[in-house]
């Protein structure tokens, strides 16, 4: 198994070079730092015995937050939102509505994020997280900041960090900080997947946390094979644009951006969900193949299973997980741990699953693609033609660092 996802490590980095520019310029070194980064930091926070405890109370923390949101969802919901049901359920579960019940908790989380900003506690945490970065793999320091910062928000909050120097960034330094918003997920959503995969992995905040800071020098390390830097480093210091008059400023505006992120979620699996089943209908058209009807999920697992088997999954489990990411590549993440989260028992390893939970954590599709070129034209209209050219590739090379992660949690599991 070592063996097996050492080798996913090198296919993940020859594709990423063989779909890159200027191949020559590529630094060996850091390819190797950046290796070297995301395989000690895997150690670090999954081996440590330190670590793992934080990592408990950490998921002490999560169900607090799901405790607390459900108090406000009983208050406002009633009985779709958590409250004693006034009927007999006919199966367990039968009562559970994901609208009203899991996915208030992005509006918690995203209050919560926004008086931790005001408070300076984030802005101190990403710092640190820039200065590991600058002193490892050589960013610059907007591009650092950047990076670090989409450990802990969206794809395109955290070029607001380091909005005044996008219009100058190099074109490498701005790739990477695309791939990095693909390669990673934002607090406001970290936790809502915890809840989802809370009784089918244990411990999974801790691992959704890690997975967001391994894929971090992944992410890295693949942005600069596929569009090397020729550039000089830009400097840069965080910049916080309209700061929050108070506390409670800070709490109303990240409630009113939780509510949009929400009515987003809402939509887009609304929307998602039917196209599946509509391709999943003119599919059942087709002859059965195997004795089951042709589906996206099977087709998709079909075409996904040799990189997920490169990361470390055995090949028998392949084809299921295979479908799993590529849900996540083609739809988004969200609906692929929905699955995960409702495979039958013995359908994948523990193993497996951990693999997947750690692969399959990043924004890289489609849909994010959309959503970030509108962001980051909007804040660098001079380069927005250069952003647009790059999307497609970032959604690419965030893909191969969350591969690349799970590849490295293979390797140490």
């Amino acid at each position: 198994m070592v063996l097996q996802g050492s080798a996913g490590l090198v296919v993940f980095l020859l594709l990423a070079w063989l779909m890159g520019e200027n191949r020559k310029q590529v630094s060996l070194k850091m390819v190797v730092v950046g290796i070297g980064a995301q395989v000690i930091t895997g150690l670090i926070l999954l081996k440590v015995t330190v670590f793992r405890q934080f990592f408990l109370v950490l998921n002490d923390g999560v169900m607090a937050l799901a405790a607390a949101t459900t108090a406000g969802t009983t208050f406002v919901f009633g009985y779709l939102g958590g409250a004693p049901l006034p009927f007999v359920e006919t199966y367990p579960g039968a009562a559970f509505v994901l609208a009203f019940r899991a996915l208030p908790l992005v509006l918690v989380i995203s209050a919560l994020s926004a008086l931790l900003f005001h408070w300076r506690i984030l802005p101190l945490v990403v710092k640190g997280f820039s200065w590991c970065l600058r002193k490892t793999m050589g960013l610059g320091g907007a591009e650092g900041l950047g990076v670090s910062a989409n450990v802990f928000v969206g794809m395109v909050e955290s070029p607001l960090f380091v909005r005044p120097y996008l219009e100058k960034m190099t074109r490498s330094e701005l790739f990477t900080l695309m791939t990095a918003g693909m390669a990673t997920i934002a607090g406001t959503v970290m936790v809502l997947y915890a809840s989802i995969l809370g009784d089918a992995i244990p411990g999974v905040m801790g691992h959704i946390l890690t997975a967001s800071i391994i894929s971090v020098p992944a992410a890295v390390t693949v942005a600069k094979v596929m569009v090397p830097e020729t550039g000089s480093p830009t400097g840069g210091q965080l910049v916080v644009e309209n700061p929050d008059a108070g506390s409670m400023d800070a709490v109303t505006r990240g409630t009113l951006q939780g509510v949009e992120l929400l009515i987003n979620i809402v939509a887009m699996l609304v929307v998602l969900v039917a196209l599946v089943h509509l391709v999943n209908t003119m599919l059942g058209v087709l002859p059965d193949m195997g004795g089951r009807p042709l589906t996206l999920q099977r087709v998709l697992g079909g075409v996904m299973a040799p990189i997920v088997w490169c990361m470390g999954v055995p090949w028998q489990e392949a084809p299921a997980a295979g479908g799993l990411m590529g849900v996540k590549t083609i739809l988004n993440e969200f609906i692929a741990y929905l699955e995960l989260s409702r495979l039958a028992p013995g359908t994948l390893s523990d193993r497996s699953m951990l693999i997947m939970t750690y692969a399959m954590c990043g924004f890289a599709n489609p849909g994010s693609l959309g959503i970030m070129i509108g962001g980051m034209g909007t804040m660098a209209p001079g380069r927005r033609s250069e952003i647009v050219a790059l999307g497609l590739r970032s959604v690419v090379a965030g893909t191969l660092a969350t591969c690349m992660t799970g590849a490295v949690v293979g390797i140490l599991n």
